[in-house]
């Protein structure tokens, strides 16, 4: 990968994310909205937004599935893609020992994608009334906070100065627990 094509690739990532989010902003900013301005979330998220509207969320609901599922879909596909590829590589790699070192490798990877994306999933897909926001205030947790949190963790635990640290820091607090 060259750093023209990264530069690509993230410079379509940002205006695409911004494409969409500039729509259905245009879109709620001319909309009525009733009852009290103080949403009961931990963010400012589009379902509990439209909770508050005065009429009828079919449009916006409608274009945000227009927007969306592209959004959502394409980099899932992409994912789902590479790691078939990925799968099939680790397959071929004669050495058990590399085989599991490649799919620890991975693993690791693919269980934040997995969290983030099926957090997401379970928040958007489908957004509606009846989904209010105290059973969606988890799983926004969990994709805003605890993906980028655990992401890090996650890929520095494959470092073995890192895991070396670890266990020196509870091999020191097993031995002074021990001598209380």
């Amino acid at each position: 990968m060259t750093d023209r094509f990264c530069v690509k690739l993230i410079a379509v990532c940002w205006i695409l994310g911004n494409f969409g989010s500039f729509f259905v902003t245009i879109t709620l900013s001319r909309l009525k909205f009733c009852g009290s301005n103080i949403i009961d979330h931990v963010l400012c998220d589009l379902v509990p937004l439209l909770e508050v509207l005065c009429y009828d969320t079919y449009i916006v609901q409608l274009e945000i599935y227009v927007i969306g599922i592209p959004i959502l879909l394409i980099p899932t596909t992409i994912i789902v893609v590479s790691y078939t590829y990925i799968v099939i590589s680790v397959i071929r790699i004669p050495s058990s020992t590399g085989r599991q070192k490649a799919f620890s490798t991975c693993s690791s990877h693919l269980i934040v994608v997995s969290i983030f994306y099926w957090t997401i999933f379970s928040v958007y897909v489908p957004p509606s009334r009846e989904k209010t926001s105290d059973v969606n205030k988890i799983p926004s947790l969990l994709y805003t906070v605890f993906t980028p949190l655990i992401n890090p963790i996650i890929y520095s635990l494959r470092n073995k100065d890192i895991k070396k640290a670890i266990q020196q820091t509870f091999h020191k607090t097993y031995h002074l627990i021990n001598i209380y």
